[in-house]
């Protein structure tokens, strides 16, 4: 199935260009913003996909998302420039060898403050969406799931911790956290407050801080995202 080019304005295509925070022959990362979709959504909008049409060469190719982001959620997000790269960074991805930490916010700190949670999940539509469910290592279809978890601050009003998800489940910080009584900030989906002690969250705190991916070119690249403006005043405002 042919792609049809996306139909992109100057604006659309400075943005795209502005969120690069590395670019080689093969790879190219951005720092997604929060509030776009990595890939085709139900809102009539672009997504991040689409505008990597910005970085079409003349013979028509264009770069092609390794992985996914949800929406609400900011940082490093991978595409590769070729083929080649698409299917070696796609089998890493299957071997597990792409390291992703996170930065969420959560309204307290989690105990122990640090903690590796096994919970197996399952995927269940309801309506038009998807949600995950912590289920039962036995139960049908459960997948296996395991994520890392690390306190990085705390305080009366909130905590900053750092995740890693061993496994790529949909959902599956947001899932895991809730699982342990912290969801995250911003989180409705799965149980997390929409306002905190100084004020409401403008989205789920979720930032996608640092990845490390093998190059096709041999080697470890690590890429990472300061997170962005809305993450950062809220941090501050808890007081961590």
């Amino acid at each position: 199935m042919t792609r049809v080019p996306a139909d992109l304005s100057s604006d659309d295509i400075a943005a795209v260009r502005s969120w690069v925070i590395h670019e080689d022959a093969h790879v190219i990362a951005f720092s997604k913003p929060p509030g776009l979709s990595s890939q085709g959504g139900r809102i009539k909008a672009h997504t991040l996909d689409d505008l990597l049409w910005a970085f079409a060469r003349s013979n028509g190719k264009r770069p092609e998302l390794v992985h996914r982001l949800d929406r609400d959620t900011s940082g490093v997000i991978l595409a590769a420039k070729t083929k080649p790269a698409a299917s070696f960074l796609g089998k890493a991805l299957q071997m597990r060898r792409f390291r992703k930490q996170y930065l969420a916010l959560l309204s307290a700190a989690p105990d122990p403050k640090a903690a590796t949670i096994d919970a197996p999940l399952r995927r269940e539509e309801i309506g038009r969406e998807s949600y995950m469910r912590v289920v039962t290592f036995d139960a049908p279809g459960a997948q296996g799931s395991q994520s890392r978890y690390r306190t990085l601050a705390a305080g009366p009003e909130g905590a900053v911790v750092e995740l890693e998800p061993l496994t790529g489940r949909m959902h599956q910080l947001r899932v895991h956290m809730a699982h342990i009584g912290r969801p995250l900030i911003g989180d409705v989906r799965y149980g997390g407050a929409l306002t905190t002690a100084v004020g409401p969250a403008p989205r789920l705190m979720l930032h996608a801080a640092k990845l490390s991916f093998p190059h096709p070119e041999g080697g470890t690249t690590t890429v990472e995202a300061p997170p962005p403006e809305d993450f950062a005043k809220l941090k501050t405002a808890l007081g961590l």
